[in-house]
């Protein structure tokens, strides 16, 4: 049931701007249709909840106040439209203010549910020290990106990183010193990558990078500015750390995400062993 309700948010999500609220505002007036053809003796106020909730679910709060304002407009008209079943023409006004803030109510109170969950979604897909996603958060942004590349037979580049000479900074200079390290770090890798790369750290000084739509080309320019802003940095703060780094690029035949880091982790070993502070670049075809 859930992933049922998962796929069909996750289906109005995509939908642009305009054809949300075209959505919200259909459902609305069919709901006031069957209101009004129904009669003033039976209620529809529940029906009303669904375009609100929507409204703020897969827009915003705001979204879901301009939906409930509309929703009560458009009860009021069908409660105005059968006056004759009314004593008064003021119990149609009292019943839509009471049944606006019962749409308040429920606006606010699924506007607060929503940060919640999204804070913690956030905070469960991300490292809590740098900011930077976690190990589970990264392998579900990688194998959709191999779905992608099997579909489209787009390349796409991976690189394991490790820090360096990160260690002497913990034992020289304390673990506060090396956590303020790691922050830089990802500050640096992040502000020198594309909105749509993804960048995670793996645990202690261990990095992984994936740059979609990137050939072999791309990626030793982007990888290679990337070792030079560190460096630049660390110099500047005067810490021994470097950038060791396993790069490949996919082509085709794209293996799963676990072999994907597999190999790209071995690369880096590769580096480790042979010297440390420099780049290897691949491509698997």
């Amino acid at each position: 049931m859930n992933t049922l309700l998962d796929d069909v948010l996750s289906s109005l999500n995509q939908l642009s701007a305009s054809k949300k609220v075209l959505f919200i505002l259909s459902l609305i007036l069919a709901i006031g249709i069957i209101d009004y053809v129904s009669g003033p003796q039976l209620s529809m106020t529940l029906f009303y909840l669904l375009p609100i909730s929507l409204s703020v679910w897969i827009q915003s709060p705001r979204a879901g106040i301009i939906t409930a304002s509309v929703a009560a407009m458009v009860l009021l008209i069908a409660d105005l439209m059968s006056l004759a079943a009314f004593s008064s023409f003021v119990i149609p006004l009292w019943n839509v203010v009471i049944r606006f803030g019962v749409f308040m109510v429920i606006c606010f109170s699924l506007s607060a549910l929503k940060e919640i969950l999204e804070r913690e979604r956030h905070l469960a897909r991300t490292d809590a020290l740098t900011g930077a996603l976690n190990t589970r958060a990264f392998l579900t942004t990688l194998e959709r990106e191999v779905r992608r590349a099997r579909r489209y037979d787009h390349p796409f580049t991976v690189s394991y990183i490790d820090l360096d000479n990160f260690k002497q900074v913990n034992d020289q200079h304390g673990h506060a010193r090396g956590d303020e390290v790691l922050k830089m770090v990802v500050e640096t890798l992040r502000s020198n990558l594309r909105e749509v790369d993804t960048l995670a750290r793996l645990g202690g000084d261990e990095f992984i990078i994936l740059l979609p739509e990137t050939n072999a080309d791309a990626a030793m320019s982007a990888l290679e500015k990337l070792k030079r802003e560190l460096l630049s940095k660390m110099t500047l703060e005067r810490l021994p750390v470097t950038l060791s780094a396993g790069v490949i690029t996919f082509v085709s035949n794209y293996p799963d995400p676990d072999e994907i880091i597999r190999e790209t982790d071995a690369l880096m070993y590769r580096v480790k062993t042979e010297g440390k502070n420099d780049l290897i670049f691949s491509t698997f075809f």
